[in-house]
């Protein structure tokens, strides 16, 4: 077994043949995973709202001399239409996907509504990856040594779901409604790999955290105090993107990743180091509320899984 105390991206195994998806692969954890899985021969679909930043990021990681094979496809997670073309387009040009890396976010931000009226961190961080991991999981099923990780956040053990508020139309504040998303994520993860292991699939789901890493999560939505914090006054204590991307670039690719499981930094407070295997806060693992949460998303998505609930 791979030593996780150990483990850096050198560590990743030979990926030749095999193909990721990274939603928000253009900046911060997203460009870091695809960058390490490009130097160990994985192809990856950089899915960025951006197609442009999109463009930049490839032609920042083919200057480093990877040979690496990227493609860059427009997803939009906050908007349903957007995440079922992309689904449709990679159906269409054959793409059969090992690995889904479910990593784009968003911070904090006013409160905002999409255009179908959800508010905006709870479409974009759940329900859109948990609309195109519906929509990919017949794809993935096909795959060698299938995975999904969902990119969660150490916030994730604050945070609740507000079913009788979901929009935050009477209780919204920034940081509470970034901690349901997470706690989503959380929540989302840990079902699947229940109902994937129900149905014998072969797709194993992990879940997966960064730590307090400094990317654009803190500067790009937040305003304020959060955006002072997090942003500015903290962020000399955070890890480098190369670091944060560890835990979900493990989640992805080491032989003894079980499903089910959540990856995080094994440094004080799970703020940064090394991948290892981390607790989930209870209320991820309760039954109820991931009965619920998935009852809530298939209706807010249209998107069905073709998997028993669990027992």
């Amino acid at each position: 077994m791979t030593s996780q105390k150990s483990w850096t991206a050198d560590r990743i195994p030979d990926q030749e043949g095999r193909v990721f998806v990274v939603t928000g692969a253009n900046s911060g954890l997203g460009l870091a995973t695809t960058r390490a899985l490009a130097r160990k021969g994985a192809q990856v679909i950089l899915a960025v709202r951006d197609e442009e930043k999109g463009r930049r990021a490839v032609a920042q990681v083919t200057a480093e001399g990877s040979g690496a094979r990227l493609e860059v496809r427009r997803l939009d997670l906050s908007d349903p239409d957007s995440v079922r073309a992309f689904a449709d387009r990679l159906r269409a040009d054959g793409v059969r996907p090992d690995v889904l890396v479910n990593n784009a976010g968003l911070m904090a931000p006013p409160r905002t509504l999409t255009a179908q009226g959800q508010e905006v961190q709870f479409a974009a961080n759940h329900l859109g990856h948990f609309a195109l991991t519906g929509l990919l999981l017949d794809l993935l099923a096909r795959g060698e040594d299938p995975r999904v990780v969902t990119v969660t956040s150490a916030n994730h053990r604050m945070g609740r779901i507000f079913f009788d508020d979901p929009t935050g139309e009477r209780t919204y504040s920034p940081m509470a409604y970034y901690n349901q998303s997470k706690l989503a994520n959380a929540v989302f993860g840990r079902e699947l790999h229940r109902r994937l292991s129900a149905a014998g699939s072969p797709v194993r789901s992990v879940l997966a955290h960064p730590g307090y890493t400094a990317t654009g999560l803190q500067t790009a939505a937040p305003v304020g105090l959060v955006k002072f914090l997090f942003g500015r006054l903290l962020l000399p204590l955070a890890q480098t993107p190369d670091r944060g991307a560890l835990p979900q670039l493990y989640a992805a690719t080491a032989e003894e990743v079980r499903g089910g499981e959540l990856y995080g930094p094994d440094g004080m407070g799970e703020l940064r180091g090394a991948p290892k295997r981390v607790e989930l806060a209870p209320r991820a693992a309760d039954p109820a509320t991931a009965a619920r949460l998935w009852e809530l998303s298939e209706e807010l998505t249209g998107v069905r899984y073709a998997l028993p609930a669990a027992a």
